[in-house]
């Protein structure tokens, strides 16, 4: 049960794929398709195939994929009718230039505004802030993301699209940006409107949206999505495209999901850290950012007893470092279930699985998929050394949190890159062993363990449940 078995290197294989076709439109505001989760329907209905009729999208041929575009924009809209005057003091007002299907495989077929062809648009979706227009690729994009991801990743694309509208209608859009792009810089903006459509998904599931509905058991592939399009290591925040890697998207939808689009709208260089950045040292880039199987087990053992070492004696306990024990498969602890690490009180180890899963899921995702399995680990022998329960759902949210917590400390450091944090992100969706207590049991949905390690991430030690 909530456990994924998504293979990590399917995304990887998928991206370059996908990203090829995702090309920039010079006068827009882009995003390359930000997809959600299956299981976006119209109400009453099995899919969106009877949802709103498109005949107010411009150009669109009237069928399925315009159908669906057309039922989302049609919620989205009225989600900011409601929320525009909430948030900003006045009234919303709909895009002027209104909305363009495009059929990027005829090339005889009418660009939108901001195009001059319609291959300009191919693989795209856009906000054009010149004519007040969002357009997308009826061809090319839009089913390939829906085959791909399922139908909320045309939610999601849209909702995107969505943000940039509002941001250029309060102030932080294209003109802003142009303006005073140190206050304004490309990552903020793409954040600002992944947490928009943050805030609207969860409008969406809280049911109050006309058409559409999605369950909130779904919104894992709604992280998985984000993931897999996050920017490449080593790229820049200040980069004309950057969106952010895998946590700071995350955050950015997470924190539009649980505060409302209030909270994007405050988002600002001077409020807002993003982990992106481009410090990865020569041998960091020589090994592709993976440390081997043996030594991020060593490494990680090693820098997390003086981790425990220091923090426990401000709580009034003392920490004593557990036995690092190697198995030849999952470890057997007391019939814990735990997986391929666990902390076994009785005789005070970590055991590590060092023959199969485990080993297995490094290669996979890669060296702290394997760092944060084993963070969670000692996590638990922390809240055993400060007389915590080592069961129930306060532990499994303790464990992970504490393990967000390490995680700082580590990238703080530059011990860490942003792509360890991605690979922490990817292990706790795909994954419920890093929040597994020791009865085995763990929280089902990955968005609540990627919420609890950015509560340690973020806001420190008193979020965690040691004191």
């Amino acid at each position: 049960m909530g456990v994924r078995t998504r293979n990590g290197r399917d995304l990887v294989r998928l991206l370059p794929a996908l990203m090829a076709v995702f090309a920039l439109v010079a006068c827009t505001t882009t995003v390359p398709g930000q997809p959600v989760a299956q299981g976006v329907v119209s109400k009453g209905e099995e899919g969106t195939g009877s949802g709103v009729d498109p005949g107010f999208v411009r150009n669109t041929d009237g069928g399925e994929i315009d159908r669906l575009a057309a039922t989302v924009v049609t919620d989205v809209q009225a989600y900011w009718t409601q929320t525009f005057p909430e948030v900003f003091k006045k009234g919303y007002e709909p895009l002027k230039g209104g909305f363009y299907s495009v059929d990027t495989a005829d090339a005889g077929s009418k660009p939108p505004p901001c195009a001059n062809k319609p291959t300009d648009v191919e693989g795209n979706a856009f906000y054009c802030p010149d004519a007040d227009i969002i357009a997308w690729d009826r061809a090319a994009l839009l089913p390939v993301l829906r085959d791909r991801f399922g139908e909320a990743a045309v939610m999601l694309v849209l909702a995107h699209e969505m943000g940039h509208a509002v941001q250029d209608r309060t102030g932080s859009g294209a003109t802003e940006r142009k303006a005073d792009p140190s206050r304004y810089p490309t990552i903020l903006i793409e954040a600002m409107a992944d947490c928009y459509a943050g805030s609207f998904v969860r409008w969406v599931a809280d049911g109050k949206a006309e058409h559409l509905t999605i369950a909130k058991d779904r919104l894992d592939q709604a992280l998985e999505s984000l993931i897999s399009f996050r920017d490449p290591i080593g790229t820049e925040a200040e980069d004309r495209g950057a969106h952010g890697d895998a946590f700071d998207r995350v955050s950015a939808f997470q924190d539009g999901y649980e505060q409302g689009a209030r909270t994007c709208s405050q988002m600002t260089v001077d409020n807002r850290v993003f982990t992106l950045s481009g410090f990865l040292d020569a041998g960091d880039q020589e090994r592709g950012g993976n440390l081997s199987f043996a030594d991020i087990v060593e490494s990680v053992t090693l820098t997390l007893d003086p981790f425990y070492a220091e923090l426990l004696p401000t709580l009034g306990k003392q920490w004593t470092a557990p036995k690092v024990v190697e198995s030849q498969g999952i470890p057997d602890c007391e019939n814990t279930k735990q997986g391929p690490v666990a902390y076994c009180p009785a005789d005070k180890t970590v055991r590590i699985d060092v023959r199969k899963e485990l080993p297995e899921l490094h290669a996979d995702i890669g060296d702290y998929a394997t760092g944060t399995l084993i963070a969670s680990r000692y996590a638990l022998a922390a809240l055993a050394a400060v007389g915590k329960p080592l069961d129930g759902a306060d532990t499994q949210r303790s464990v992970v949190c504490l393990s967000g917590l390490f995680t700082r400390a580590l990238f703080v450091s530059k011990r860490l890159s942003p792509g360890d944090l991605d690979e922490a992100v990817q292990v706790l969706l795909d994954y419920d062993y890093a929040a597994r207590d020791l009865k085995g049991a763990a929280p089902s949905a990955g968005f609540d363990r990627v919420r609890a390690f950015r509560q340690g991430f973020t806001e420190g030690v008193q979020q965690c449940g040691l004191s």
